[in-house]
């Protein structure tokens, strides 16, 4: 009896000692692992420009931190999606199912986003959006496992209803083109600029992507609003720009919109882009010294300056090294991983801002105006905006 014992002592300190060795090298195995970043963005087509900028902010911020996060290496996995929403369910689901992919960054397109939501629902893939805004997706279609960086459409247009009103706009012709992202600006627009007291005398729908506007430059003229109030973005929002300056409109009526009737698109407009009042939650001319090294860097590394398409995807990279640091290289506990991103501050370059229950940004929207040729911010127009998130049930 005693020597059996004897004999299974040494036995058992084996076992655990190669139990502990086992589990010593699975812990080092995973430390060792890629982190796997799917990066499911537009590429090629009329979006890649927007597509380029998210992804090199993304690496921008994952390069500070020497492409390693815990001490584990980085993998990208680049998927063009064209902007099409048909791609959308079927590169997803090759991201999460195949390539076992940690996180996903993407889209820019709204539409595509829609399509993606539904492919990653119940998954253990987060997904992390750098630009799409469509109200829905951190609104009824919400997701524990899906985050945003950039903005809802309600964002971007909301606080400028008050401002217009504060303005003595009092009558205001609205314009977009005909399709979700455009109706929901003019929609956020409507809301607080009757919640001011003011009237919404027109609501002008245009044909996407129809970049004819004469005829309804000419019935805006014929009118006499206080002021126009637009969303147009990319081409469109040249196009828009100028013709409204050659049909003499600029010196007569006032011209107000979305961020994106002046983002990126200054250059290409430009003396016509003067004086342009807009609101948005970035402006490159932000004095805070996150914006300033930011600019310089992206600047340094890619040779031409950064936009706000860039900085949303920064800020994606921000949020994977912040959580990953915070679960100690763990991602395989995503309820975990979900806890530490629900709970962190990013320091962006457009200022601080922290993530509402929906998982949208809660951030400050500036209101800018255009200034030789560049978004000048006048002023903080509403301070930590929290989107309202209809239908979401997180």
């Amino acid at each position: 009896m005693n020597n059996k014992k004897k004999t299974l002592k040494p036995l058992l300190h084996a076992s655990i000692a190669a139990c502990v060795a086992s589990m010593s090298g699975y812990v080092l195995a995973n430390e060792q692992a890629p982190i796997k970043i799917g990066m499911m963005l537009p590429f090629s087509g009329v979006y890649a420009g927007l597509g380029e900028a998210a992804r090199n902010g993304l690496k921008l911020a994952l390069k500070e931190n020497q492409n390693t996060i815990s001490g584990r290496p980085i993998e990208f996995i680049e998927m063009d999606t064209e902007a099409k929403p048909a791609r959308a369910p079927e590169i997803t689901s090759s991201l999460v199912d195949n390539q076992k992919a940690d996180f996903i960054v993407g889209p820019v397109h709204s539409g595509v986003a829609m399509g993606m939501i539904k492919s990653i629902k119940g998954k253990d893939s987060i997904m992390i959006i750098p630009n799409a805004g469509a109200n829905a997706v951190t609104g009824a279609f919400c997701q524990p496992n899906v985050f945003r960086t950039s903005f809802s459409s309600w964002q971007t247009a909301y606080p400028m209803g008050k401002e217009a009103f504060d303005m003595g706009y009092k009558k205001v012709v609205t314009m977009s083109w005909n399709y979700g992202f455009g109706k929901e600006s003019l929609a956020a627009f409507n809301e607080s600029f009757t919640s001011a007291g003011g009237e919404v005398v027109k609501k002008i729908l245009v044909p996407f992507p129809k970049t004819e506007y004469q005829s309804y430059l000419t019935e805006i003229a014929s009118i006499k609003p206080d002021a126009v109030f637009v969303f147009f973005a990319g081409g469109g929002a040249v196009k828009f720009v100028k013709d409204y300056d050659a049909m003499g409109l600029k010196g007569k009526i006032p011209l107000l919109g979305s961020g994106f009737l002046t983002e990126g698109t200054t250059k290409v407009q430009g003396p016509a882009s003067e004086g342009v009042i807009t609101t948005l939650h970035y402006a490159d001319s932000l004095d805070n010294a996150k914006n300033t090294t930011f600019r310089r860097q992206y600047q340094e590394q890619y040779g031409k300056p950064a936009d706000l398409f860039s900085v949303q995807g920064y800020d994606a990279g921000q949020l994977i090294i912040d959580a990953v640091t915070a679960t100690k290289g763990n991602t395989a506990d995503k309820d975990a991983l979900i806890k530490q991103m629900e709970q962190l501050e990013i320091n962006s370059p457009r200022g601080a801002f922290k993530f509402s229950k929906a998982h949208n940004p809660i951030q400050n929207i500036y209101l800018r105006k255009v200034v030789d040729g560049q978004n000048t911010v006048i002023k903080v127009a509403q301070q930590n905006l929290e989107d309202p998130a209809h239908g979401c049930k997180l």
